[in-house]
């Protein structure tokens, strides 16, 4: 372990998290398969979710970093074996390579079997057993092409029987998700969809997956907490900590002090402190940077709460509010939709942080917009009058 801390300032730190997690690189010119697989490899896990306000949160995340990109990328990337799903973080794409760092999850899942799919052994002896034969001589399927799939036991996640039965052998890494057809999983078994390298290859004991998945988070982080580190890929808490302190004393962690922290940080080794970040991007609720928000007032002092499930009345900025990323700084706060049936990109509001010209920002995010639009197939953006940004947006749109 070294024998003094190593200080970053606060600007510093940004500088590392935002060029660690590839926000501040050039965006490619004609952004491809192999740009798409490295930007999840060098993130480690893509958050999955169903929101389409403006696009679904996966594609919005790639968006940030590769700018326009074909969707069907992803597909393909899904397809094409190069990336797989499981419960990473929530939902997630992940690199195939890293499939067996969570085989050790998918072993603990299979034993520890949660209240549902005991519920459900108990009201019917033998039918996860059932679905799981018929994955074998059907799949890839659906829960609805199950012979016997149940029904819906209440809105949202009162999913039905065979729903409940796929996603506990998902969980329990016998069945995998072959691809998606309008966001629905089709399901396969394991060895049909994920290469036999990964699936017959050495085991890799819980500590070391463990270990390789905080070295992991460290690198898609550049400077973190130890709570940040556990927390990326959803690791416990217990196991974790001996594993960071381990990973310090091996020098794969340094210990820093980050000013106004007011607790221990870590560097990954090969971290880069840049002089300057030159980022411009609307970063969406469900990125990986913003995945941690205690850690983006840490960093930004900029507190942030999506307001999805708030009343209309009660919501401050907005239903779908970007944060946008300019420079090291974020700036501005703004409520996004598409208007697929218009062709408009609309804007809402548009909440200028404190302390940045609104000029300077209205320009550099008129141009962001643009792009997105562009991306998105819509061929006019509307601003909105809410905040105090907009009538500055406006002129420079």
């Amino acid at each position: 372990m070294p024998t003094h801390l190593r200080h970053l300032t606060r600007s510093q730190a940004r500088r590392v998290a935002i060029n660690a997690q590839g926000l501040a690189s050039s965006r490619p010119t004609r952004p491809n398969l192999g740009h798409l697989t490295r930007a999840i490899r060098s993130l480690g896990v893509l958050q999955i979710d169903s929101v389409n306000v403006v696009e679904r949160a996966h594609h919005l995340t790639l968006f940030s970093r590769l700018g326009p990109y074909s969707t069907g990328l992803l597909e393909r990337a899904l397809e094409q074996r190069r990336i797989f799903e499981y419960w990473a973080r929530m939902a997630s794409f992940v690199p195939i390579e890293d499939f067996p760092l969570y085989r050790y999850r998918m072993a603990r899942r299979s034993q520890g079997e949660g209240q549902w799919i005991m519920d459900l052994n108990r009201r019917r002896p033998g039918y996860v057993e059932s679905v799981y034969a018929q994955v074998v001589e059907r799949g890839p399927l659906t829960a609805s092409d199950l012979e016997e799939p149940g029904e819906k036991r209440g809105p949202w996640w009162g999913w039905a029987d065979g729903k409940i039965a796929l996603e506990y052998l998902f969980a329990a890494g016998r069945v995998s998700v072959a691809f998606r057809r309008n966001f629905t999983r089709y399901y396969d078994i394991v060895e049909r969809v994920i290469p036999a390298s990964h699936v017959d290859g050495p085991e890799v004991p819980a500590v070391e997956a463990q270990r390789q998945l905080l070295l992991q988070a460290a690198a898609a982080l550049g400077v973190a907490t130890s709570k940040d580190l556990i927390s990326y890929n959803w690791l416990g808490t217990a196991e974790s900590r001996p594993i960071v302190k381990d990973l310090v004393a091996t020098g794969d962690l340094v210990e820093v002090d980050v000013a106004g922290w007011g607790k221990p940080a870590y560097l990954h080794r090969d971290a880069v402190v840049p002089r300057e970040v030159r980022a411009r991007t609307l970063v969406n609720p469900f990125d990986t940077y913003m995945f941690n928000r205690e850690r983006i007032e840490s960093l930004h002092d900029f507190a942030y709460r999506i307001e999805i499930y708030v009343p209309k009345p009660k919501r401050v900025h907005g239903y779908y509010v970007f944060p946008f990323l300019l420079g090291e700084d974020l700036v501005a706060r703004v409520d996004l939709k598409a208007d697929r049936k218009s062709g408009v990109l609309l804007v809402p509001g548009a909440f200028l942080e404190s302390g940045h010209d609104p000029a300077h920002v209205a320009r550099e995010l008129a141009v962001e917009l643009g792009e997105m639009a562009h991306w998105l197939g819509l061929g006019e953006i509307s601003i909105g009058r809410k905040g105090d940004l907009s009538p500055s947006l406006s002129k420079a749109v």
